[in-house]
């Protein structure tokens, strides 16, 4: 099945040196690009591509309110990618705020070429990619914020089990499938089965929903191992 992909970012060679990167892959067509949120926003409603590779800051309108626009749509417009924001490090503020709108995740613009492939295979299969110093930025930005009230000992969001609260936590502090699976000693299909059952009891689109919850509801606290 192939991938389609737009890219959205203001600087033409970035555009140009992304769309020839992922083109040249069997798997994955690159359908249109535009240069700014608003161009990116009417060309998701006509090109219907699967994933969306959107720049952070764009004149005319910033890839933050493009991604709202996208991911929660007027009536009557059904389509809805996936948006995999690119960010460079002076832009943590709009990290936490993507996420809440529903972006699957962030890249660095300077990722190597592989990631970013990877990256846009990864959102595309419905999975959360947040590149791990993005995920240290992000749980850095918690640790600012007062912090929520301590859920007690024998209390669990969203009745979830005991196992799958601690694969809540993993997930929270960035670990892969296969880490959480090394962590507690499980097989990785057993770890991803735990996960779609935390996803759908909190009713969660993704793992980096999974994160923002984690943190906001008191059940992980920055800086504990």
């Amino acid at each position: 099945m192939t991938i389609k992909v737009i890219i959205v970012d203001d600087q033409a060679m970035v555009r140009a040196g992304f769309a020839a990167l992922l083109a040249a892959q069997s798997d994955i067509d690159v359908v249109g690009d535009a240069a700014d949120g608003r161009q990116g926003v009417a060309l998701s409603r006509s090109a219907h591509p699967d994933v969306v590779l959107m720049d952070v800051r764009m004149p005319e309108m910033d890839g933050l309110e493009a991604a709202r626009q996208i991911l929660d749509p007027p009536r009557g417009v059904v389509h809805r990618p996936k948006v995999l924001m690119l960010t460079t490090f002076d832009v943590d503020d709009y990290v936490y705020e993507a996420l809440r709108a529903g972006a699957s995740g962030f890249l660095l613009k300077d990722a190597p070429p592989a990631d970013l492939i990877s990256a846009v295979r990864v959102v595309a299969a419905g999975e959360a990619l947040l590149a791990p110093s993005v995920t240290r930025r992000l749980i850095a930005d918690f640790a600012k914020r007062p912090a929520p009230r301590r859920r007690s000992g024998t209390a669990r969001p969203g009745g979830l089990t005991p196992r799958e609260t601690e694969v809540l936590e993993l997930i929270a502090r960035g670990l892969s499938n296969q880490e959480i699976a090394d962590r507690l000693v499980l097989a990785e299909q057993t770890v991803k089965t735990h996960v779609g059952r935390v996803l759908g009891k909190l009713s969660l689109r993704d793992r980096a929903q999974a994160v923002i919850f984690a943190y906001e509801s008191g059940l992980v606290t920055p800086g504990e191992s």
